[in-house]
């Protein structure tokens, strides 16, 4: 690890996150002399409040899942239960053990790293701050601003730790809470639904728009609602949070929707109503730099109006995603040092997960989004209900369906809910990096018995040559 009283760097990047310290680590690959400035946890809230740890919380309530089915499988199981504060241990041990992994990363890589808050001071200037004092000026032509973002509040319905929760607490119940009203159905909203519905808390989803998980193909959001509802969840679509009252017997939540109000007592809400950048306190002003609606615009390399400072990540916009934060950094860096094959991101590249249960994964455009592209469509299909490793794991509910160009064969967009998609979009993904049409996947000869032979068959299908159904 380098001195920490260097302050001269070839490249400064503040904050630690999945897209800092890859882009720090990726500068060091290059040659490149980098500063990493990171105020709280390297890994940022992915690695420490988010991405990881939720998905601990998550394999706990798979596993009380099929326990509680054990006599599915021919199996005993009696008395199951849970214990919440082992339960949220191991989450945080599980963050824990990453965090170390990305110091250690840190100090492999002879990326010298600054404990504070990163703020611009004046050009190629960064000054740290620690409790209000600024313990190091750092000087460099490059500056990655990579601060991540926030959880959005609503007026009347702030966050206070106690009744009103965003991710955080929600990751960290003290107790287990009965029954729980969710704001919000995005991927962040329906995971802790799924987690906290598993473990048999009553849970009210609120959701403004038509339809969970908004930005997923339609068709893929009205089978997890569907699916969610069966497990006991009540959804309510195209509904507001109109104000609540706390008392004694819980939280009285008011919910506009259709024109009429209910009321919806419950222990516990979970604000889960997307991220605001974190763009405060940066020293943003008097500079280029501009600020839209939260986050700060840039260019295709990241570029900001301010020459030498650039934004990756959750800060610079959507997709607000933990591995397009990584990639962002890389290209960035790689732009910056010279690197002669870089090209730009290709948002429609990038896969979503959903780890709720069933799980939700998709790649490129939906099937109505495609339409509206001016494409005329072929779209295939098919069910987990005809894949004989989905049957044989006792968990064959779900579909996958394919969107192609009907002239060229180009695979637009792919869309799956069921067991494990978020391990299969990968195949997906691939192929539209690779640019793949339909013959090159009808070709691809995919192994048996998987799950991934689903993909296989709902590319056959959207092409009248469907086999197993």
């Amino acid at each position: 690890m380098p001195d920490n009283s260097d302050t001269s760097f070839d490249l400064i990047v503040v904050g630690g996150g999945p897209g800092g310290y890859v882009a720090a680590i990726r500068a060091a690959q290059l040659g490149l002399n980098a500063a990493l400035v990171e105020r709280e946890h390297l890994g940022g809230i992915c690695l420490n409040w988010g991405c990881i740890p939720t998905k601990a919380l998550l394999r706990t309530s798979e596993i009380y899942h099929l326990m509680q089915h054990a006599g599915d499988f021919g199996l005993s199981a009696d008395n199951v239960a849970f214990d919440i504060g082992k339960v949220v241990k191991r989450s945080r041990r599980v963050a824990g053990r990453l965090n170390a992994g990305v110091k250690h990363l840190m100090k492999k890589n002879k990326v010298a790293v600054f404990d504070g808050h990163g703020r611009l001071a004046g050009k190629g200037k960064v000054a740290v701050l620690k409790d209000g004092k600024e313990t190091a000026t750092l000087s460099s032509p490059h500056i990655i601003l990579a601060t991540g973002a926030r959880a959005r509040t609503l007026p009347g319905l702030e966050p206070d730790g106690k009744d009103i929760w965003t991710y955080k607490e929600a990751m960290v119940p003290e107790a287990f809470p009965k029954s729980l009203l969710i704001v919000g159905s995005g991927a962040i909203g329906i995971e802790f639904a799924s987690f906290y519905r598993t473990l048999d808390a009553e849970v009210t989803v609120v959701e403004m728009l038509d339809r969970i998980l908004p930005v997923e193909d339609a068709e893929i959001s009205a089978f997890v609602q569907k699916a969610v509802e069966k497990q006991g969840m009540k959804v309510l679509t195209g509904a507001t949070v109109a104000g609540l009252v706390k008392g004694a017997d819980g939280i009285a939540v008011a919910v506009e929707s259709g024109g009429s109000t209910q009321t919806v007592t419950v222990e516990k809400v979970i604000l889960a109503i997307g991220i605001a950048g974190n763009v405060e306190e940066l020293g943003l002003e008097g500079t280029a730099v501009t600020v839209d609606r939260g986050h700060i615009r840039i260019g295709p390399w990241g570029e900001t109006g301010e020459p030498g400072v650039r934004a990756i990540g959750d800060v610079a916009g959507p997709p607000w995603l933990a591995h397009k934060a990584s990639h962002e950094g890389i290209l960035c860096v790689e732009k910056i040092a010279g690197v002669a094959d870089v090209h730009p991101l290709d948002t429609s590249r990038i896969p979503g997960c959903t780890y709720c249960h069933p799980q939700v994964a998709s790649v490129g455009l939906t099937e109505a989004a495609a339409m509206e592209a001016g494409h005329e469509v072929r779209v295939g299909r098919f069910p987990f209900a005809g894949n004989g490793k989905a049957i044989a794991l006792g968990d064959d509910r779900g579909l996958v369906k394919t969107v192609f160009d009907a002239g060229t064969g180009e695979l637009l967009g792919a869309h799956m809910a069921g067991p494990e998609v978020t391990e299969l979009i990968q195949g997906y993904s691939i192929a539209k990096t690779l640019e793949t049409t339909e013959t090159d996947l009808m070709h691809t000869v995919f192994p048996h018995p998987t799950l991934s032979e689903t993909m296989h068959e709902a590319v056959l299908d959207a092409y009248g040559r469907v086999v197993h159904f």
